[in-house]
């Protein structure tokens, strides 16, 4: 497993330690994990909450009225070096 899918791994687990069932998802280029936050979550919860997805690349919040809260997070996958490939700044 790629290191990107460790961490999502971990935070997922402290998620659902809090009490959200998460899900871990691979794509090509990050590993996300998401999981449905209800309405009752306290404050404590959320502070726990904020501070476990803190460890991702990228975090949020979706909220809508017909699908209520999906909180979301995103483990980037290292991008492989290929030498000096369009100039020193540039990757893949």
């Amino acid at each position: 497993m790629p290191a990107s899918g460790v961490s999502a791994a971990a935070i997922a687990a402290r998620l659902s330690a809090v009490g959200l069932p998460a899900r871990v998802e691979e794509h090509h280029r990050y590993t996300s994990v998401e999981a449905e936050v209800p309405e009752s979550l306290s404050t404590e919860s959320w502070r726990e909450v904020l501070q476990v997805v803190a460890e991702a690349d990228r975090f949020g919040l979706l909220a809508t009225s017909l699908n209520g809260r999906t909180l979301w997070a995103v483990v980037r996958k290292a991008v492989p070096t290929t030498g000096d490939v369009g100039g020193p700044s540039y990757q893949r």
